[in-house]
């Protein structure tokens, strides 16, 4: 009864919030530690490999190439389209990709020092008491 309460504590307060977690989590074991933030600074994330507006970039700008010119133009002008819209389309994905995000340095209770980097702004200062969840995907830091 006491573990069921708990599990709901914890479910009603997830949802909704940033720190909702996804199906492959849901049976996964996190490790939980204490600590106290040091420092917090604003960070950019970006994506890691921008290769879906690379290639969509490249296919249409080698379609929009393909429809000038003739013969050898046609060829050069498909090539051209084809290389300048996959650098179009990287620089929009990576720029999509962006978001906001926290580097979260926190003394653990242990005395080890970690810094956690994640998505959004939660609004940590120095002195806060917080909570270093560890799992498979990572660590995020919660208020604790």
């Amino acid at each position: 009864m006491r573990y069921a309460l708990i599990l709901l504590l914890l479910v009603g307060s997830a949802s909704g919030a940033s720190d909702d977690y996804v199906q492959s989590e849901a049976r996964a074991v996190q490790t939980v530690e204490y600590g106290t933030v040091q420092s917090v600074r604003a960070v950019q994330i970006k994506g890691d490999k921008p290769v879906v507006g690379t290639v969509a970039g490249a296919a249409i700008g080698g379609l929009l190439g393909n429809q000038i010119g003739h013969g050898g133009g046609r060829a050069a002008a498909t090539v051209i389209g084809a290389v300048g819209g996959g650098i179009a389309g990287s620089a929009i994905e990576r720029k999509i990709d962006e978001e906001d995000g926290e580097e979260i340095v926190i003394k653990l209770d242990s005395g080890t020092v970690i810094a956690v980097v994640q998505p959004g702004a939660h609004h940590f200062v120095a002195g806060d008491r917080v909570r270093v969840l560890t799992g498979p995907k990572g660590s995020r830091v919660e208020r604790g």
